[in-house]
């Protein structure tokens, strides 16, 4: 089986789908491994590592996407890059596919068989696949060097002859992956943190990291069935707003990661709230490439508002792309066993994975939230 390793092309994005570690471990299993010249550069990872590990470098990207039996990519590809995979080869990455419906129409009528790293189930067997909570451990940490950087005013507590420094106070919404990362770095930065979650089962995670569990008590279920957030009344979005202006208002940095999966990002900091929050504060919100938790965010950019400074970043693991690259490949590496051998796609559609990740085989779109998605638009 030829697997092919392309130069990421979409503005801003450093990161490798495999690095030479990766690579020399699936070599040693029979498969082969093609890597665009230049595919790692942006991560640190030279064409001369990646002959090392036994992968052949290409220069011709029609050659590389042409032959390939299965590409990887970080990002999901261009019409341009779809158009050269030959019927039937296999795709692996972050595809969005219950956002970009179109690329999906275009998988299918390719007839390509796509995996999308997104809807990876949150099973145990599954988790050293799981590429998104990887991605969101940077990004949760990555926030908080962005927040501390913009703040104008100590993390930690200082104790000096000029006098005591109080300690930044960090509010974290949403405590799934990033959002626990945040909470653990913004500690170890020596901020008081306080973190709300929709989830009451993350108390207790968020308590052993050091921060302080905001509640809003409700006797809904506030989760899916694969341990993702989901959408609530609205009785209870009234009550949360209420609680979380209270809180907001007096922290120094708010964090937000809070993200329902196919739909628009939950609107939980009004223009209210931050016209309410003290000059100086502010605001990151990793929800920002699914329209933001803040509704004055402005995805990629940062603003100015009320005298808060509000960062929409789009993709904060690319800022770190040598551990980034390092993680996703060892995740790729992982899933490309599960699903394929030397010889080729050993597709079992009665296994957990590889039904929670194919999105089009054979011509057809097969995810049923993608196609009951397709039916609504």
């Amino acid at each position: 089986m030829r697997i092919a390793v392309p130069k990421e092309t979409q503005p801003g994005e450093r990161r490798a789908a495999l690095v030479p570690e990766s690579v020399q471990r699936l070599v040693k299993k029979g498969f082969q491994v093609v890597v665009q010249a230049g595919a790692g550069e942006a991560a640190y990872f030279t064409d001369e590592d990646y002959r090392k590990a036994g992968a052949s470098v290409e220069a011709s990207p029609d050659a590389l996407w042409h032959q390939a039996d299965m590409v990887l990519a970080v990002r999901k590809p261009t019409e341009d890059a779809i158009a050269r995979m030959r019927e039937g080869a296999a795709l692996v990455g972050f595809l969005q596919p219950l956002t970009d419906l179109d690329l999906v129409r275009r998988l299918a009528q390719r007839r390509i068989t796509a995996f999308a790293l997104e809807t990876l189930p949150r099973i145990t067997l599954a988790q050293s696949m799981d590429a998104l909570t990887s991605m969101s451990t940077i990004a949760g940490y990555k926030a908080v060097l962005v927040a501390a950087h913009a703040l104008p005013r100590f993390f930690p507590m200082l104790m000096t002859a000029a006098g005591t420094v109080a300690p930044a106070k960090v509010l974290v919404i949403g405590a799934g992956v990033a959002g626990l990362q945040a909470i653990a770095t913004a500690k170890r930065l020596g901020a008081v943190v306080e973190a709300f979650d929709q989830r009451p089962v993350v108390k207790e995670q968020v308590e052993s990291l050091g921060g302080r569990f905001v509640e809003v008590p409700t006797e809904e279920e506030a989760e899916t069935a694969g341990g993702y957030a989901k959408e609530m009344s609205e009785e209870y979005r009234r009550r949360q707003t209420e609680v979380l202006r209270k809180h907001i208002v007096k922290a120094d940095v708010v964090i937000t990661t809070a993200l329902i999966p196919g739909k628009r990002a939950p609107l939980l900091i009004t223009e209210d709230m931050v016209r309410q929050m003290r000059p100086g504060s502010v605001i990151v919100d990793l929800a920002a490439e699914q329209g933001g938790n803040c509704a004055l965010t402005e995805p990629g950019k940062e603003v100015l508002k009320h005298g808060v400074l509000i960062i929409g970043p789009l993709n904060l693991p690319s800022t770190l792309p040598f551990p980034a690259s390092q993680m996703i490949s060892r995740n790729l590496e992982k899933l490309i066993l599960h699903l394929a051998n030397a010889e080729g796609l050993k597709l079992d559609l009665e296994d957990e994975i590889t039904r929670g990740t194919l999105i089009t085989h054979g011509g057809e779109v097969v995810h049923p939230a993608v196609r009951e998605k397709m039916t609504e638009a």
